[in-house]
Formats: structure tokens, sequence, C-alpha cells
């Protein structure tokens, strides 16, 4: 078969994102930033690199961006505070790793990364990932570094719907740049994740998450959890989900894409159509997700009235997309 090339595609949340809830300027900026992730990746695979390296350097553009719930944009807890997770899957190998709950790691997927490569477990959690991440000399921040003034805010928006208590304001929490001003909250589905299929033939899938807004008790969703927001395998596909976490982790919305594929002979398109449109619905939850196929396909697929996203391949032209409306 003729080698098809290399091709990325990425997400950067789902949810209730409908042309009239954002503004000329943050449109702009949402796809300024898309494009500048895929475009990122495709960097990596252009030069022959690693689908590995090209998810990880995407994301690491939507972690450090404050219009996305990830690394630095990142909702708060009902405490205040920010928590973030992060997986990232290697398909040649069915290698993984995964964090939870780190507040001090800046980008999380190159925690997870870490996990998968430089120890003998999956995933790590607190304290002890935000340890493991200081004593594998990742960049840390102090927790400040996360806050943006329009995360604050959906917090004591959503804490007054509930009736709880807004907690002091986080130390060092005095900045808010104009462009972090334009954040959309997108409710409970944002989150970041980029797939990737290289020259070698190989694919790999990484997903990062704020998590929930006012979430407590240590909640943990699907994006950490292999099989259920992010999954890759050599045999089927590369997913990262987006959404409604409970939902996906009941259902394994990422790994069931894949066997779907693999089990079922069902083509890329199909499998993910089937699961979002189809299961994740029929079970009443809402989100997306976006894939790529060992043989080149890319798919994306969302039940919500957004989802921001991009794809580019050695085939194609970039292509970025926000409303349901968009191809």
């Amino acid at each position: 078969m003729q080698n098809p090339g290399w091709s990325l595609v990425v997400h950067g949340g789902s949810g209730v994102i409908d042309r009239a809830d954002l503004t000329p300027e943050q449109d702009r900026a949402y796809r300024a930033v898309l494009a500048q992730a895929a475009e990122t990746g495709a960097a990596v695979l252009k030069a022959g690199g690693a689908a590995l390296d090209a998810v990880e350097a995407a994301i690491h553009v939507l972690e450090d961006d404050p219009l996305f719930n990830a690394g630095r944009g990142a909702v708060f807890t009902a405490e205040g505070c920010n928590e973030l997770d992060a997986a990232i899957m290697d398909g040649a190998t069915l290698d993984a790793g995964a964090v939870a709950g780190v507040t001090r790691v800046r980008n999380p997927i190159s925690a997870a990364r870490r996990v998968m490569e430089n120890s003998p477990h999956v995933l790590l959690i607190g304290r002890g990932a935000d340890a493991f991440a200081e004593a594998q000399r990742l960049a840390t921040v102090d927790p400040s570094y996360f806050f943006v003034e329009t995360r604050w805010k959906a917090l004591e928006r959503q804490l007054g719907r509930e009736g709880r208590a807004v907690p002091g304001r986080p130390a060092g929490a005095d900045r808010d740049e104009r462009h972090a001003a334009l954040a959309h909250d997108e409710g409970k589905r944002g989150t970041v994740g980029c797939v990737a299929r290289d020259a070698q033939g190989h694919v790999a899938a990484g997903t990062s998450t704020g998590g929930i807004t006012a979430k407590s008790w240590g909640r943990v969703g699907d994006s950490p959890l292999i099989g259920a927001g992010t999954y890759a395998s050599d045999a089927s596909a590369a997913v990262s989900g987006t959404g409604e976490g409970e939902y996906f982790i009941r259902l394994s919305v990422a790994r069931t894409i894949a066997a779907l594929v693999e089990l079922k002979g069902l083509s890329l398109q199909a499998a993910v159509d089937e699961v979002v449109q189809g299961r994740l619905t029929a079970l009443g939850g809402h989100g997306g997700v976006i894939a790529v196929a060992p043989d080149g396909q890319m798919a994306w697929s969302f039940n919500t009235s957004g989802m921001y996203r991009a794809r580019i391949s050695d085939r194609g032209p970039l292509e970025v997309a926000i409303y349901k409306d968009e191809p």
C-alpha cells in the first residue's frame, strides 16, 4: 500500500459555542490559536518527526494559551485552585502516561509523557504527580500562573447558582491580559487534544484539561483515563475526546471507536459518528472527538453546537472550524 503520508487534528473543546456567543474578535482569536497549534504539530511531521512529538508540541500551544481550558486557561475548582489532567498514548507500542490533579506543572501533557517514558506506571495523581514532574526537571510555575480572570468569574457564577460560598481570590491573581479576556465559557466540556499520524505510519493521541468549573472532592474526568478520553493504537486509530467526562468514562468512548475500526471494519468517520451521534447521545451525554487512522483518515464528530477544531495533512490545506454548520 502506498504510504499515505502524515495527518494531524487538534481540538480545543466542545460545548455551547454558537455564532451569537462569540464576538468577531473572539472568533478570530480562537481560529488563530487553533491554526498555530495545528501548524506547530504539522511542522514536526513535515520534518519526518514522530506522531508523539507532534501531539506534544501542538498541545503545548493550547496549554500555554489562556483561551482554552487547559494549562494557563484552566477552570477553577470549588476551592479556588486549578487542578490539571492530561494523558498521552503511543499507538506503535501502546505505551501510555497520564497525570491528574497537578497544580504546578506548566505543561501537563509533558508530565504525562514523562510518566509514560520514565516510570513503570500509567497514571500519577496529585502531589505525587507534581513531585514526579519536578524530579523530571519539567517546567513548574507558581499556581498563580494559571489564573485567568474570566475563568474566575465563571467560578463565581457557578457557585452562585449552586448556593455555595465563593473562596478568596488566589494570592498573586491580579493580572488579566487582554487576550485572556477573550476566553469563552463553553460550559462543562472544555478540553484540548491532538491526534496525529506520522510518515512512518504510527499514530498518537494526547488530551489535556482543567476539568469542570467548581468541581469538588478531587473529581477526575475522562481526559487522563486511557480508553475513555484518550487512546491510540496502530491497529485502529488515535482518538482524543472532549465533553462530559462521566459519560465518556461509562462508554469507554475512545477505545470503543478504535474497536469499531479494528474489529468491525468501520471507516473512521462511521466509527466516531456511531459512538458520538449514537451511543453518547442516547445515553444523554454531550461532547465530541477527533481521530486519525494509520491509513491517513481524519475525522471528527460532536453533538454540541460547536467544537473548536482544526486539521491538516500532507494531502490538503489547513482547515479550522468552530461551529456546527462548518464542514
